[in-house]
Formats: C-alpha cells, structure tokens, sequence
C-alpha cells in the first residue's frame, strides 16, 4: 500500500513541477538561479521517499563565488537528495541525449545547464571552455560528477578530469561536495527509509601555476572527499537501519 501510495505522490510531483518549472521557463528562459528553484523542487520530494535530508554547509567556510561544485554520483536517488545542496547562480553540465527526454530534457536546458557530447571530444572540449567561460562572465557556479557515471555502491569511482581542467580555465575553486552512502537503502513499500547527510566541504583553491599537476590535486581530493564520505557513514551506522531503530527507541 505504501509503494502505490508513494508512486502516486510521485507521478502528481513530477507532472505539477514540469509544468511549473517551463512555465517559469517561459518566463525567465536561461535564468541563473532556475536550477537552484528546480533542485530545491526536488530535494522538497525526499519525504515521498521517506528520506530526511541534512545539508551542511562549507565547515564554516564561505563561498561567495563563483567556483565548481564537485560531487559523488551514486543512483538515480541522487535526483531527490543531492539537489538539496544546489546553491544560487548555479548549473550543472549533462549529457546532451538529456535534451531529448520529453518534458523533463526540455526543463533541464531551459534551466539553464550545459548540455555535453562525450561521444565528441572536439565538441566536449568546446562545451568544457565554454562552461568556463560562462563562470567568468555571468558569475555563476559549476556543478559536476567528476565520476562520470553513477556508482552503484562501488565506493567513489576515480575522477574524469573535465571539472579540473574547467575550474583551471574559470581560475575559479572547487568546493567538493560529499553525499553519505544511499545504496540499497531505499525500500519501495518501507516508510522510513532513513536519513542522507551532505556535507560541502571548504573551497579548494587551485595550486599556482608554477607547481601545478592537475591529476595529482584531482587525487587529493579524491581521498579527502573518500575520507569524508566514510565519517559520515560511520556517524549514521554501517547500517542505515540501526539509526532508524535507535531513533524509534
């Protein structure tokens, strides 16, 4: 009963944010703060999943620029718990075959996003500068899943290089983003499915120039943001269920 309750709550959220969310489109077509709207849209749709959801932001440090938000990619949850941490003037870069999703890709590229080809390097590359470019003229903020795929309970996949070579090109930060473990936590006819810790951690700035190795700072953060994971892990239970029956107790 509770899947077919959950799954009709679902439908009615995605049908009524599309709608609201190209009509805002019409309005305000490519605005910078669209995706931030449409992200808080959706980390509000967590409850439907039975998911509470806690953002902690910066460890006291604040951003205010432009910088390029680095994030762990693990399912299709990520839609309704990850977006919880979309900050302002922000946007996010996807495949370019997103486009073509009826109603949802045309909502994605109206917001605002950068759409990319990775079957075309030349074109990849293209969008990658452009982005940049987009980060130093209209002051806006990158996000990306430097993965470049949804891990699946791998445990942080290695980085792609692509948000390091465009936070170079901004000569702008990186700010990872650190989402605890979701996978096989979310039970279709289960209520309470637990809680989602997301912690921003402190700009990262790039190294200078002159000592600069890019894969080797891309490492770094790699293990910070594996470490970082792993504590907020540890602070909910290797098993997310214990936490939900501690908290019945």
């Amino acid at each position: 009963m509770i899947a077919v309750v959950r799954l009709i709550l679902l439908v009615l959220f995605f049908i009524i944010s599309t709608v609201a969310g190209l009509l805002l489109c019409v309005v305000r077509p490519f605005h910078a703060n669209n995706v931030a709207v449409f992200s808080s849209w959706y980390g509000w749709a967590a409850w439907i999943f039975g998911i509470s959801v806690e953002v902690r932001k910066y460890q006291g440090a604040n951003i205010n620029q432009p910088c390029v938000y680095i994030a762990n990619h693990q399912n299709n949850l990520d839609l309704f718990t990850i977006s919880s941490a979309v900050e302002p003037r922000t946007v996010t870069i996807g495949k370019k075959s997103l486009k073509y999703i009826p109603f949802f890709g045309q909502l994605y590229w109206l917001s605002g996003n950068i759409l990319i080809d990775r079957n075309n390097k030349s074109k990849a590359l293209n969008t990658m500068l452009a982005a940049a470019e987009r980060i130093r003229k209209n002051n806006l903020s990158v996000w990306m899943f430097p993965e470049g795929t949804r891990s699946y309970g791998r445990g942080l996949l290695p980085f792609k290089m692509g948000a390091f070579h465009i936070a170079m090109e901004a000569g702008v930060p990186l700010v990872p983003v650190c989402m605890s473990s979701t996978h096989g936590q979310f039970k279709l006819n289960r209520w309470n499915n637990g809680k989602v810790i997301i912690q921003l951690l402190a700009p990262a700035p790039l190294p200078d120039k002159e000592q600069m190795n890019l894969r080797q700072f891309a490492e770094t953060l790699h293990q910070q943001m594996q470490t970082q994971i792993a504590l907020l892990d540890s602070e909910l239970g290797n098993d997310y269920t214990a936490s939900i029956n501690t908290a019945k107790e």
